[in-house]
């Protein structure tokens, strides 16, 4: 059949060959190389971690914690540095001087005067000006030495930060491996080691404070000592509800038909799917360390003189408190501060890390 003749059979039957009605040739376009669609970034793809990230920045509890977690962890270095005074030089010409500070030596705060309660009434002392030290400047005043509360402080702070944090990281480490292997082998190896750790978790911490007092010498490594012998077991348990969930998973029973060793399969396959709780847990943890340290210090088992912690600080302004109440207060005001804000940081980690509250 000849073009002619398909044009003329067309022309003939145009009505059978009338496009719908409603349609017409401009009505759809072809999307060219330059013309590609847009994917909506409400609904875009995020990474796991990436998406951990904006979840935690959006939570502004979190970020204040963490924010203020990192202020304190800087005084706790530079703050030392920043008077003339070291933490145990003692001058008992200038103690127990209120807070002064230069800048607001004309002002009713940090002026240095101190308002005490007597029989006759509320008196205020300037032993600044009693003494003659017009010069001198103790921002958070002296205690009952003549040594410096600001200085003090923040080396106490120090020393509690990195006790309570080393103590923890050697926690996780311990913790972490006992639950792992307690949950993969399961059976007799689970009972007996659960057992054990029931054991540990049944003697009082001060208990075990008090017989390593005697046998070692009082310190640093003493408390980090008696902190890693029970703090490990809440880790422990941890890890072992996470190895319970997940080592049936269809990943390894893979990894275990393929022949991966039992080693592997814990640490290399079971381990990286828990970094979530491990953090969470790590950061709970850690105002634990930091409240028992202190606990200890305040009681007389912890940092010896002339160290201090801030417990250790607590425990030497309390007996001053009702005449000199200004000495207890930087380090109870730390404390305070550190605990709380490592408290809302680890609810804020759990919430990003936990697919659970994606809807919440």
């Amino acid at each position: 059949m000849t073009d002619n003749k398909i044009e003329n059979i067309v022309k003939e039957n145009e009505d059978v060959f009338e496009a719908p009605a409603g349609f017409f040739a401009d009505d759809f376009k072809l999307v060219s190389e330059d013309d590609i669609s847009k994917i909506d970034s409400t609904f875009s793809s995020m990474g796991y971690w990436k998406e951990v990230f904006y979840r935690f920045i959006s939570n502004k509890g979190a970020v204040i914690s963490l924010l203020a977690i990192i202020v304190i962890a800087i005084l706790a270095f530079l703050g030392p540095s920043m008077t003339s005074y070291t933490y145990s030089s003692q001058n008992l010409a200038q103690k127990n001087y209120a807070p002064r500070i230069k800048l607001f030596k004309n002002t009713p705060i940090f002026n240095g005067v101190e308002k005490m309660k007597t029989t006759t009434g509320v008196r205020e002392i300037n032993l600044y000006e009693k003494n003659g030290d017009d010069d001198v400047y103790y921002w958070f005043g002296s205690d009952v030495l003549g040594r410096d509360i600001w200085t003090r402080t923040w080396m106490g702070t120090r020393v509690s930060l990195y006790i309570s944090v080393i103590a923890v990281l050697i926690d996780m480490i311990i913790g972490l491996s006992y639950g792992l292997i307690s949950g993969y082998f399961g059976g007799s190896v689970d009972s007996v080691m659960q057992r054990f750790a029931e054991i540990v978790n049944g003697i009082p911490r001060l208990v075990i404070v008090t017989l390593l007092m005697l046998v070692l010498k009082p310190g640093i490594a003493t408390i980090i000592f008696a902190l890693m012998i029970t703090e490990w077991i809440g880790m422990s348990r941890i890890a072992r509800a996470e190895m319970l969930n997940l080592k049936e998973r269809e990943f390894v029973l893979a990894s275990r038909t393929l022949g991966a060793s039992s080693f592997s399969i814990i640490f290399h396959e079971i381990l990286p799917n828990i970094v979530g709780q491990i953090l969470t847990q790590t950061m709970f943890s850690i105002p634990t360390a930091i409240f028992t340290e202190a606990f200890l210090s305040f009681v007389g088992l912890g940092i010896p003189v002339p160290q201090c912690s801030l417990g250790s600080l607590i425990s030497d302004a309390f007996n001053s408190f009702t005449t000199h109440s200004y000495q207890i207060v930087p380090p109870l005001l730390v404390l305070a501060f550190l605990m709380l804000s490592f408290n809302m940081l680890a609810d804020g980690l759990r919430e990003a890390l936990d697919p659970k509250f994606k809807e919440a």
